[in-house]
């Protein structure tokens, strides 16, 4: 037996219809009002980083999970436990400028728990791939602007100023 026009019709809609909710609550934030206290990204330039969306969090990459984290997270980590440490946290190095002198060792701590690398854009410097709480020393011998990036997420990015 053969189905009526009128209830090809109605399969037709009710597909679409269920098309439609599926989409729409893929798409919704679940309800969650975004935090007003989340911080936005901005550097020295005024810019802000392009992929990162203004409120503090970071894009998804495809094939690769994220973190569950609350709206508070931001994108520019948590703030470093010691003067001269940099926390990795987040998809994202904190602080995001570090100002040293001479002679100064900075530690790193990857804080998330997917793995990370800080690579200097100048070859200065290169850590092997960090786990959780793994952590990587450097001494900065020489003053100068020493710009880094994660190898595997390369969005991530830093800098260390080194001075007299």
């Amino acid at each position: 037996m053969r189905p009526t026009r009128s209830r090809r019709h109605t399969a037709v809609v009710l597909t679409a219809a269920a098309a439609a909710l599926l989409t729409v609550s893929a798409c919704s934030s679940g309800g969650k009002a975004p935090d007003a206290a989340a911080p936005s990204i901005v550097f020295a330039s005024g810019t802000a980083t392009p992929g990162l969306v203004p409120n503090g969090s970071a894009p998804a990459m495809p094939g690769m999970s994220m973190p569950a984290t609350s709206a508070a997270a931001s994108a520019t980590a948590a703030a470093p436990a010691a003067p001269n440490a940099v926390n990795i946290d987040n998809f994202a190095f904190g602080p995001t400028t570090l100002t040293v002198k001479v002679g100064t060792t900075v530690t790193w701590t990857n804080k998330d728990e997917e793995p990370h690398t800080v690579v200097s854009t100048d070859g200065a410097f290169r850590s092997p791939t960090l786990g959780n709480n793994a952590t990587y020393t450097f001494t900065f011998t020489k003053a100068g602007s020493f710009a880094y990036v994660c190898s595997i997420h390369p969005f991530m990015h830093a800098t260390v100023v080194v001075t007299q």
